[in-house]
């Protein structure tokens, strides 16, 4: 038994993941890159203002705070364990330097990984990305 699966032009456009990533990363519409993605710091828009790309299928859920957290915890876990063995700072000097490093690295990295999450779903026709539009 054969099973054939026919695509419309819609389904089959092609969706280059790096550029998507990128714009996504710049919290641009993944589609054109010009729109901005978020309507907040981090509400993603139901649609592109630029090209009325739909944006309300994005399921980002813990994704981003997750990766934030990895990232963050990955690059200054070394710092602290060098800066305290180099330097030996006071305790609360150490605890208050990090603790802002830690926070602002966060509030930096949160939107962008969200960005790049949709457009990874974007790019990749996840969670009704690849639908037909309705006329």
């Amino acid at each position: 038994m054969t099973m054939t699966v026919s695509h419309s032009h819609h389904d089959t456009e092609d969706r280059p993941l790096k550029p998507a990533l990128l714009r996504g990363w710049r919290r641009r519409c993944p589609n054109c890159g010009a729109g901005s993605m978020f309507s907040g710091y981090l509400k993603v828009r139901d649609a592109c203002p630029a090209c009325g790309e739909d944006l309300h299928h994005q399921r980002a859920d813990d994704g981003p705070a997750y990766l934030t957290i990895l990232i963050v915890g990955h690059l200054l876990a070394p710092i602290l364990l060098f800066t305290y063995t180099k330097w030996r700072p006071e305790p609360m000097v150490l605890a208050v330097g990090f603790t802002v490093g830690t926070v602002a690295l966060s509030l930096y990295l949160l939107p962008r990984l969200k960005g790049a999450m949709v457009a990874l779903q974007w790019a990749n026709r996840m969670h009704g990305f690849g639908a037909q539009p309705h006329d």
